[in-house]
């Protein structure tokens, strides 16, 4: 398992793994765009990406994790884990992100990474609160 920045050469495969979750290539500008200001990460197995994950530094100040999206058969693994991990290296003393509360798997691998709840946003997705994480850096 290879944790690295995305680069221009990624986009498609990455579109192409984030279509077959969202059945929808809706966020494919998005996802140039954080390849192009560099703040995409892809994690790969057997030169074949895997996963990935966008963040920004627009929340108050604060790094987001925005998107962290592995695909059901390689979940498991570990590599929503090590793709936070990697993250967390280059950030200040808050990192934040967020989930739906219907999605536990992603509770538990905030939770295990010692994040903690810090409130909830209603109205994103109807009758789905998104719960807000922190983890405070030391």
């Amino acid at each position: 398992m290879a944790i690295r920045n995305a680069v221009k050469n990624d986009c498609e495969s990455i579109v192409i793994l984030d279509s077959q979750i969202i059945e929808s290539r809706i966020r494919e500008h998005q996802i140039k765009r954080s390849i192009e200001e560099n703040r995409c990460i892809v994690c790969e197995m057997n030169n074949r990406i895997v996963g990935f994950m966008i963040y920004h530094k627009f929340f108050f100040g604060h790094l987001f994790i925005e998107l962290i999206i592995v695909p059901p058969e390689t979940r498991r693994l570990g590599i929503a884990k090590n793709l936070i991990k990697y993250v967390e290296v280059f950030s200040e003393k808050k990192l934040f992100s967020s989930t739906n509360k219907s999605n536990s798997s992603m509770q538990k691998v905030f939770q295990s990474l010692g994040y903690i709840e810090s409130g909830f946003i209603d109205n994103l997705d109807k009758g789905d609160p998104e719960i807000i994480y922190v983890k405070l850096i030391d």
